[in-house]
């Protein structure tokens, strides 16, 4: 299971997304269309024209080596 923290959002592209974009393209849509900070600790889910699958831009896990 993974938790964020309290003040984590989730952003959901109501609109088609096409799932061939990379990394880059989706941040691109994150500025653009979302108009937030794609380098934020917050979930942005994209899903494809006929709604049977997502991606996720996941925020990059901080962890610490012990």
């Amino acid at each position: 299971m993974i938790s964020f923290g309290s003040n984590t959002k989730v952003y959901l592209a109501t609109g088609a997304t096409d799932m061939r974009k990379a990394i880059n393209g989706l941040m691109v849509l994150v500025q653009d269309v979302l108009e937030a900070d794609p380098f934020s600790s917050h979930l942005f889910v994209f899903c494809n024209r006929l709604r049977n699958r997502v991606t996720f831009r996941v925020p990059p896990i901080q962890c610490e080596v012990c």
